[in-house]
């Protein structure tokens, strides 16, 4: 089975072609540190050929969500390290997913401050925080002191990654956040060099990428983008042109993968525009495009991410909900045995339920 054979590249040596995606749990607590709970998850899902962590903000002022863990402190980084230790010895590999919300956030995690983003757009939708849901509010445009303060969290949370021990850094460029924002023309019309026509809109997110790469290697980094995607409403005019023309600049830099997020809506609307890219051509498309590793991701079983191996239009597939309520995914896969089903209600928060009390195949 090719989903289980190694994989090697200039930059990567996996044990198998099996990732874990990355999954917001929601379970570090208002501090944001990472804990023994969330050890027992990570280190449960070693067998995994690489491991995405969930979305880890960059700084404070990055926060959009309740208890999602963060990568910008001391304590943050020890939290990791004994989460990466505990995968390292297990014979597993784990990249830690750096993610800025922007606009998808609310002024109660920013000390009223209205959140940061390329335009002055309000989103629709609401957000969880601690008082409740509530409706997301008008962002604030970025300045370019903003701007380029951003790029350096991401720089210093890159480098604090490394520090605690991960592989290399995913840079959440995917799902309606800060660096999607920046690039779709939906939520980005500056006025100035970083917005309006096309080669403006990429220029945050590749000085983010260059940044990154700089810091701590193109090696260690990776990039996740989401072409269809309209989550957090997001829309583009033409995003076969604006992510085609992106990936290709990503050539430049000889990151470790790109990781391509298949369309996505959480709530099973799949009425896609009649100009954006399906499912099915997406992964063809990119192919074409970029010169490095694949991952993709979103809605594969067994037979499908086998099939897009053989096809070769991805390199390594990435498994969200089936990670999570099998641990053992890759044994299962060798097995061809049941998969378990996971269970919604339990995805974002709370504690060992839906989290780390799956059962395993084998006894552990």
């Amino acid at each position: 089975m090719n989903l289980l054979k190694p994989y090697s590249s200039n930059h990567l040596n996996l044990k198998n072609k099996v990732v874990m995606a990355p999954l917001t749990r929601s379970r570090s607590g208002k501090t944001r540190v990472p804990n023994e709970m969330n050890n027992i998850y990570y280190t449960q899902r070693s067998s995994a050929g690489l491991i995405i962590s969930e979305a880890t903000v960059i700084s404070e002022r990055a926060v959009g969500y309740i208890d999602t863990p963060g990568i910008y402190n001391d304590e943050q980084i020890n939290g990791w390290k004994r989460i990466t230790k505990s995968i390292k010895r297990y014979g597993g590999k784990i990249y830690c997913q750096l993610w800025h919300t922007g606009r998808s956030s609310h002024p109660d995690f920013h000390n009223g401050k209205a959140p940061l983003a390329p335009s002055s757009i309000k989103p629709s939708g609401k957000v969880t925080t601690y008082d409740g849901m509530k409706e997301k509010e008008m962002p604030s445009e970025m300045t370019h002191q903003e701007i380029n303060t951003t790029i350096d969290e991401f720089k210093n949370a890159a480098k604090n990654a490394i520090t605690a021990g991960f592989d290399g850094v995913e840079i959440h460029g995917a799902n309606g956040y800060l660096i999607d924002q920046f690039l779709c023309d939906g939520s980005n019309i500056r006025t100035d060099n970083y917005g309006g026509n096309l080669q403006n809109r990429l220029r945050f997110p590749l000085e983010v990428v260059k940044a990154v790469g700089e810091e701590i290697g193109f090696d260690k980094t990776a990039i996740r983008i989401s072409p269809s995607g309209t989550f957090n409403d997001m829309f583009d005019s033409d995003p076969k042109a604006t992510f085609g023309a992106f990936v290709k600049e990503l050539n430049q830099f000889d990151l470790s993968y790109l990781h391509i997020s298949r369309f996505f809506d959480p709530r099973g609307d799949l009425n896609l525009p009649d100009h954006y890219l399906n499912n099915s051509e997406m992964l063809e498309y990119f192919r074409n495009i970029y010169k490095g590793t694949i991952i993709a991701c979103n809605s594969f079983d067994k037979e499908s991410g086998e099939a897009t191996l053989n096809n070769g239009e991805a390199d390594l597939i990435a498994y969200g909900k089936l990670f999570i309520s099998n641990p053992d995914l890759v044994l299962r896969f060798e097995k061809d045995a049941e998969l378990l089903e996971w269970d919604n209600s339990t995805f974002y928060g709370g504690a060992e339920k839906g989290y780390i009390d799956y059962p395993f195949l084998l006894k552990e």
